[in-house]
């Protein structure tokens, strides 16, 4: 049971890969990308909200701390997503997609400043080489095919930044209430976040789309089972090693495009993911050592 936590991490990970590969159907069929973040994250609450219920007595607590966390780990996903998609947009998915994988490095720091771990030689050294795979495997080393710009940096680092916080947000929260109590509450304002700037009529549209399905179908990996195994996860493990061990979602995303979405990877590209599973693999045997 000593690599449970992890495991749970890898598998939500895992389920976002999914999820990126199906975001990428809708996107290829005209779809807002926030309105399909919105969608993910809708179905995601409704799935928290009915299990909330089953149990409610026993799942409600009155907590300042727990609101505080929850609402912050709401912020952070809702950040991510909107970064995400805005970095892509300004520069390259190669570029948004490096740059919000800084995430484990904004994570290890402000644990060493808030004296949660301790600095290591062994920690930068799996940061650099989980950071080197996803060189690697977005293409962003070819500096001639991906554009930058000062816009596109920028999203892409408020991006990590936000994966950190949702990371902080969900450890800190998971710590106080129940799972699920944590969940409703930060999807809850997720989703009033992304109602702010989403196209409200192309919202309304899904509804009556026949790509229904693609939406409740993302809801539901991407944000209603993998949440859930997340959350049960990152409270057997550090934020620091979630967040490392996470970055097995581009792994999953790229296999998921080769796989149903008839992509291609180069040679370049299987390194990088090798790269980052080995990483990965060795991280997690060292921590739970």
């Amino acid at each position: 049971m000593k690599y449970a936590g992890i495991g749970l991490v890898i598998l939500a990970a895992i389920c976002w890969g999914i999820s990126g590969g199906i975001a990428d159907i809708l996107m290829n069929k005209g779809w807002d990308p926030l309105v399909i973040s919105l969608y993910r994250g809708a179905v995601g609450f409704i799935c928290f909200f009915v299990w909330f219920l089953f149990r409610f007595r026993q799942n409600w607590m009155f907590s300042n701390r727990l609101y505080i966390w929850s609402l912050l780990a709401g912020v952070g996903v809702a950040g991510n997503f909107t970064f995400y998609f805005l970095s892509i947009k300004a520069s390259s998915v190669a570029v948004a997609a490096t740059l919000m994988y800084t995430a484990p490095v904004f994570v290890l720091l402000i644990s060493f400043l808030l004296r949660i771990e301790r600095s290591t030689w062994f920690k930068w050294g799996c940061i650099t080489g989980v950071l080197f795979g996803i060189i690697l495997l977005t293409g962003a080393y070819n500096t001639e095919s991906i554009s930058v710009s000062f816009a596109g940096t920028a999203a892409g680092l408020g991006a990590g930044l936000s994966y950190a916080l949702f990371i902080f947000g969900f450890k800190k929260a998971s710590s106080i209430g129940k799972p699920q109590t944590v969940l409703t509450i930060a999807f809850f304002s997720f989703c009033l976040i992304l109602f702010l700037f989403v196209n409200k009529g192309e919202a309304a549209d899904v509804l009556t789309s026949s790509d229904i399905w693609w939406f409740l179908l993302l809801g539901l990996v991407g944000a209603g089972i993998s949440f859930i195994l997340y959350v049960f996860g990152i409270r057997k493990t550090s934020a620091a090693t979630a967040s490392m061990v996470a970055m097995v979602e581009p792994v999953t995303a790229s296999l998921f495009g080769v796989l149903l979405l008839g992509n291609q990877l180069t040679g370049i590209q299987v390194v990088g993911m090798a790269v980052i599973l080995i990483t990965i693999t060795v991280l997690s045997v060292k921590q739970s050592d």
